[in-house]
């Protein structure tokens, strides 16, 4: 067992930041809910303007679209409000220097948010910046519990290496599978947001099923007696079942409705539900990969006997 560096032991004292980072990865999850709702509802244009309000910063009467659009506009104002503490935190608090500046562009990260918002409504929602808007606050939403996972107690702890076996990188998998989750996120939102057919985000989801299961099961085949593995791997399982369950489901009622004068209940409720198990299956398999970085060592490349006379 290692002990751990004079870094990490001071980061100890920051129990106060990881239970702060989980809070703001809640509310980011929160405030991508609130934007699920706006697409679901067709409300995207219900506030014509910004960053006012009907011409004011007074709040407006909370009824019909203006409920979700302009609730989620409150969200994302605490949201940030919450980034920019985090922000002051980790530059006053925090020792390791990548951390304050993963906070920084994490702070960064909301401003650009809240402009691609606002330039989506003030173009009437073209296709491309919605979408970005939606990919941006998935990546935000992973670079803060990727903040969170970094403040644990589990992280900061020092543990011993797990050798991995010859065969496929682990590590290279893993990474892999959220590269390949990110991507599915995007061409799901470019779907919602009419810039796509729903064809590659299709394909996508049975790449991303097949990775993140490969992933899962290498996890419990090579490491299954490390629960600091095991526990987000099964997290990770049962939120892969219930996306292949939600995104059919989504689909269904989404073409069923198709003729419908406005958005059915049912639909808004599956397909927001479709867009946060989307979310938590990303962070959970983020977790995972970050632990796997951290706990299993590296595969040793086989030793070139040839290269090493000629270097000798």
């Amino acid at each position: 067992m290692k002990s751990a560096s004079k870094p990490e032991a001071a980061s100890r004292l920051g129990v106060g930041l990881h239970r702060f980072l989980v809070f703001l990865s809640l509310a980011t999850l929160l405030l991508i809910v609130a934007g699920a709702l706006v697409t679901s509802n067709d409300a995207g244009l219900s506030v014509p303007d910004w960053p006012t309000s009907f011409g004011s910063f007074r709040m407006p009467p909370m009824v019909g679209g203006v409920l979700y659009e302009h609730g989620h506009r409150m969200i994302a104002a605490s949201v940030g409000l919450l980034t920019i503490i985090l922000t002051v935190w980790v530059l006053w608090k925090e020792q390791r220097r990548w951390i304050r500046r993963l906070g920084v562009i994490a702070l960064l990260a909301v401003i650009v948010q809240g402009v691609f918002g606002g330039i989506t409504v003030r173009y009437f929602l073209p296709p491309p910046v919605s979408t970005l808007h939606a990919c941006l606050a998935q990546l935000f939403f992973a670079l803060i519990v990727s903040l969170a996972v970094f403040t644990s107690p589990g992280w900061i702890e020092a543990r011993a290496g797990l050798e991995e076996p010859e065969g496929f990188s682990l590590r290279a998998l893993s990474v892999a599978t959220v590269g390949m989750i990110l991507l599915q996120l995007f061409l799901g939102a470019a779907f919602r947001h009419h810039w796509f057919s729903l064809v590659p985000h299709m394909i996508g989801a049975g790449l991303v099923s097949v990775m993140a299961a490969w992933t899962i099961v290498t996890v419990f085949r090579r490491h299954g007696e490390e629960r600091f593995l095991t526990r987000p791997a099964w997290v990770a399982g049962v939120l892969l079942v219930a996306q292949l369950v939600l995104g059919p489901s989504a689909y269904f009622l989404l073409s069923s409705s198709a003729e419908a004068p406005q958005p059915t209940g049912p639909m808004v409720e599956v397909t927001v539900a479709h867009v946060a198990v989307g979310a938590l299956t990303l962070a959970a398999l983020l977790v995972l990969t970050l632990r796997v970085f951290r706990v299993v060592l590296p595969q040793r490349r086989p030793v070139d006997a040839a290269a090493l006379v000629r270097s000798t």
